[in-house]
Order: structure tokens, then C-alpha cells, then sequence
């Protein structure tokens, strides 16, 4: 009886180790998944940009050349340069913040920053400029989401 007590009192504590491990190893997961977001996004932010820089979108004279909105990425725009008057994607569709609530649609998950807004203030505006996570929290390197 001694044996079978001393065994689940050595379960016990192993269980009790491995449940710390096993929640930070579920953070590390979803934090390399935000990092891989707003890397993807905001490279597809800055091909746009360049796009438009090269004259391939049509954009007003006030226009920064930024998206509109965040979903244009994947919906595509229409290239003015291409005879056939191709579109052009971005994105093949927008990632979703992984600490968003899943109710919210993928482009919603994200704080967007307009190019008019200050880097210490973010805004949104007339252009999506940067995006950022809006989860409340704090990074294993010590860092808030929404700074990253």
C-alpha cells in the first residue's frame, strides 16, 4: 500500500511539473504564429506599396500608395499595367491574429496603423500603414504583443 501511494504522489509531482512546461510550450507556439502573421502581412503591405510606387495600381494624387484596408491584400487589385488587366494578390488570404477571439474575422483581429498615424499612438486612418496585435499581454522575451 506504501508503494502504491509513494507512486501517485511521484505522478502527482511530475504531473504538476509538466503542466507549467506545457502551457509555455502552447504561448511559444502561438507567438511564433503571431511573428509569422506580421511578418506575412506586413511583407504583403510593403509589396503593395511598391506596386503602387511602380505605377501598377491606380491610386489618387492624395493617396499614400498603403492599402485601403487590410482585406485588399487578398482580394486582389487590378494591375493598370497589364493589357489583360490582370489582378494582383498579396496575401492568398489574410492570417488571423493567434490571441484573437475566434468569433472575429481574420482581418479584424488586427490593430491597424494608418501612415498619417505616429509610431508612438497608432491610428486607424485613410491607409493601412502597419498592423499589430491587439492582445492584451506580455511575451516570453518580455515584450507586449502589441509593440511587436
Amino acid at each position: 500500500m506504501l508503494e502504491l501511494i509513494i507512486t501517485v504522489a511521484i505522478v502527482a509531482i511530475l504531473a504538476s511539473a509538466a503542466l507549467p512546461l506545457t502551457q509555455i510550450a502552447l504561448q511559444r507556439a502561438k507567438e511564433q504564429d503571431l511573428r509569422s502573421a506580421l511578418r506575412q502581412i506586413r511583407e504583403a503591405i510593403d509589396a503593395y506599396k511598391q506596386a503602387a510606387d511602380e505605377g501598377r495600381l491606380s491610386r489618387g494624387a492624395d493617396e499614400s500608395g498603403y492599402p485601403p484596408v487590410l482585406g485588399a491584400l487578398a482580394s486582389g487589385v487590378e494591375d493598370i499595367k497589364s493589357p489583360q488587366k490582370k489582378m494582383i494578390y498579396f496575401l492568398r488570404r489574410v492570417p488571423r491574429d493567434p490571441f484573437a477571439p475566434a468569433e472575429r474575422s481574420a482581418a479584424d483581429t488586427w490593430g491597424k496603423r494608418s501612415y498619417a498615424s505616429p509610431p508612438d499612438d497608432p491610428r486607424e486612418g485613410a491607409d493601412v500603414f502597419d498592423v499589430y496585435s491587439t492582445a492584451d499581454g506580455v511575451g516570453l522575451n518580455g515584450v507586449a504583443y502589441k509593440e511587436w
